[in-house]
């Protein structure tokens, strides 16, 4: 297999009738999705989505996709095709349409409307070509045809990308439910015919490739949300992801059965089952569906909440429910039930929320106590069916983490794969295809780009840095007048401490060391303030260190007068 490596230089020019891929998104991790093919000068982009942040990236809100590869060629893009609606897939490409915003978006009719919809509050109107299984599209150089998957979002797309160097298989996100809500399944046929026509390079979803068996299928769910709803005295407050069309679509069935009005919570929740309802994709009971501040006025057995917050997000609706900071109250008698299966990462902030809203008497129901999601990816036994049909001649594993990567590699090797066309890769990972062979040839700059507020990019790791230690290590402020003249303390060393259980008076036995530092400093020819705070922060710090075993923040203010 071929492993990225650190010593990997920048990849050498493309050679003519090759076809060149990297991701700059997505391997290692997931999230940020994004992969760039490159074929006779001209870019294909499949999907552009977000990351969102964990606990060590304070004060961030979205993490982008690193366009800065692709940043001097905007004008050679020919599209972005988009595989599905959910946000770690298309939640970036209000950013890159910022680059240039007349890039055609090419995707089902579900997924550009939640596109659209998103775009619109960018302000950008985007160019659209909207597509469906077995249709077969010219965009550019690249001959793209699309492919019926099933995921937990209707109207999910494989793309088939033919090239002179050789035809691209990317399932994009997948699982093969035999039974889905939509009866739309993965067109194993389409594969097959594919796979006797021949696959070159097979990028296919990792994310559950550690799974042994077959996922769940979806219809298993429905039954077992009619018994926590048959058993719910109160109100019932479901939270999901909200593109997650299939079970808005059972929550709402489940009310209709038990005589219980349904309310969407969360701005984006409303915004996505509005276009879902609309263009049919979800199908609501006459009745069901009423607005939020209706919900007061009915009794709690008829209540059904619909809201955000899965995954433990801090300013999502179940998040602010748990922490009494929403408008909606849980108490005694509630049942919350939690829609989702966990992303890793997230295990920590939704444990909180369950022990939250455990703490205020609410009966929680999770996938951990209870079958009510299931996973929208194939298990490692579907993957293994789609290696046996396609035979691809060379594999590239994507989405996914990095043991979810090298167990997707190791199923491809098992049906028959050589081991050395199984391409493992990382973000920013160029891999050519060259004479039907897929090998890694270096390796292009991929950092993380974080959207902090309105800021996208300008925060780097050393400024997340600066916020951990505020936030662990606490903040200490030094401040002191010396003499220009002898560099005597004439003022000071005032300290300040925030982030501290000891009182300021603690600090008070190093001053006498702080001065003598500084006096012995400006004698032996420090000569401007910066040089004397560099003392102070040395002094201090070691200080703090030994005395109270931490390592604050350090700012040093030195006047001169």
């Amino acid at each position: 297999m071929s492993h990225p490596h650190p010593e990997l230089t920048l990849p050498p020019a493309l050679p003519e009738g090759a076809l060149r891929v990297v991701a700059l998104g997505g391997l290692g991790e997931v999230g940020r999705n994004m992969a760039v093919l490159e074929y006779a000068g001209r870019l294909l982009v499949i999907d552009c989505g977000v990351l969102f942040p964990e606990d060590h990236q304070p004060g961030v809100d979205l993490i982008l996709p690193d366009f800065e590869y692709i940043r001097d060629r905007l004008d050679d893009i020919e599209a972005i095709v988009l595989t599905h609606g959910h946000e770690d897939h298309i939640g970036a490409v209000p950013y890159l349409l910022r680059l240039r915003r007349d890039i055609p978006l090419v995707g089902s009719q579900l997924t550009l409307a939640f596109v659209e919809a998103k775009l619109k509050e960018h302000r950008i109107n985007p160019l659209t070509l909207a597509v469906r299984e077995g249709q077969t599209e010219q965009l550019g150089v690249f001959e793209c045809e699309f492919v019926a998957v099933n995921h937990s979002i209707p109207d999910a797309l494989a793309v088939a990308v033919r090239t002179g160097a050789g035809t691209v298989l990317h399932t994009g996100d997948f699982k093969m439910d035999q039974l889905p809500l939509d009866g739309r399944v993965t067109d194993l046929r389409a594969f097959a015919r594919l796979g006797e026509a021949g696959v070159d390079l097979f990028m296919v979803d990792s994310t559950n490739a550690e799974v042994p068996g077959f996922v769940t299928g979806e219809r298993e769910i429905g039954p077992v949300l009619d018994g926590v709803f048959a058993d719910s005295a109160k109100r019932i407050i479901v939270a999901s992801f909200a593109s997650h069309v299939h079970r808005v679509q059972q929550v709402l069935d489940a009310a209709h059965a038990h005589g219980r009005k349904v309310a969407l919570v969360g701005r984006s929740m409303v915004r996505n089952m509005t276009i879902a309802s609309e263009l049919g994709y979800l199908k609501v009971p006459d009745d069901v569906l009423v607005d939020q501040k209706q919900i007061e006025r009915l009794p709690d057995d008829e209540v059904v909440l619909m809201c955000t917050g899965s995954q433990g997000e801090p300013m999502a609706a179940l998040s602010r429910i748990a922490n009494n900071d929403h408008k909606i109250s849980v108490g005694h008698g509630d049942t919350v039930i939690l829609a989702s299966s966990l992303i890793p990462g997230n295990e920590n902030a939704v444990y909180r929320v369950i022990n939250g809203l455990t703490r205020l008497g609410a009966r929680v129901v999770h996938s951990g106590n209870a079958k009510v999601h299931v996973s929208g990816h194939a298990s490692a036994g579907e993957l293994l069916y789609c290696y046996n049909i396609l035979k691809p001649r060379n594999v590239m594993p994507v989405h996914g983490e990095v043991r979810h990567l090298v167990a997707n590699a190791a199923l491809a090797v098992k049906t028959g794969v050589p081991a050395d066309r199984v391409v493992l890769a990382e973000d920013g990972v160029v891999i050519d295809l060259i004479d039907g062979r897929a090998r890694v040839v270096g390796a292009v700059p991929c950092g993380y780009v974080y959207v902090d507020g309105s800021s996208v990019g300008e925060i780097t790791e050393v400024e997340l840095k600066d916020r951990r230690i505020l936030g662990e290590e606490g903040f200490i402020s030094i401040f002191a007048v010396v003499s220009s003249a002898d560099g005597k303390v004439l003022a000071g060393p005032q300290i300040h401490a925030r982030g501290f259980a000891e009182d300021d008076a603690v600090f008070e036995g190093i001053m006498p060391e702080l001065v003598q530092a500084l006096e012995d400093a400006a004698r032996g020819g420090a000569s401007d303030t910066h040089q004397l705070q560099q003392v102070v922060r040395r002094i201090v710090g070691r200080w703090v260190s030994n005395r109270l075993r931490r390592r604050p923040m350090i700012i040093p203010v030195i006047v001169e007068a």
